[in-house]
């Protein structure tokens, strides 16, 4: 199991004050991925590459089909 406990979380800038939100965090070989509304409750933990696979499919429109 991962500890989380000393994870620093960030969201989009975008997001404004509200906590409908993804956060995220950067761990030492991991990035971890959580809902800001249940912030004690599971997190999905994801390889730096798959996260950058990921990140680069939303950049290049990959997804917009699904919205």
């Amino acid at each position: 199991m991962t500890d989380l406990s000393n994870a620093v979380w960030r969201k989009s800038s975008l997001s404004g004050s509200g906590n409908n939100c993804v956060e995220v965090a950067d761990l030492p070989g991991l990035v971890a991925i959580r809902d800001s509304k249940d912030p004690h409750g599971p997190a999905l933990l994801f390889s730096p590459a798959e996260w950058r696979a990921f990140t680069t499919g939303i950049c290049n429109g990959r997804f917009d089909d699904l919205i």
